[in-house]
């Protein structure tokens, strides 16, 4: 998984019914657009370290999820 500064983090609820969490990378600290993120959660404003598992995507800044 790689990602950009700008690109949006989405996690989808392993629960039905919950929301999908979505973020967006502030900055990019793994080489060459590895992981770990800091993310910025639109939800609660807080920025986290963030390492993604496998109920997340990247959606590139102007194009859909991957």
């Amino acid at each position: 998984m790689n990602a950009n500064v700008g690109d949006r983090i989405l996690i989808r609820s392993r629960h039905t019914g919950q929301p999908v969490r979505v973020g967006q990378v502030i900055e990019v600290r793994g080489r060459d657009g590895g992981p770990p993120y800091l993310v910025r959660w639109e939800d609660s404003g807080h920025e986290t370290l963030y390492f993604p598992g496998t109920d997340a995507a990247i959606e590139h800044e102007g194009r859909s999820a991957s």
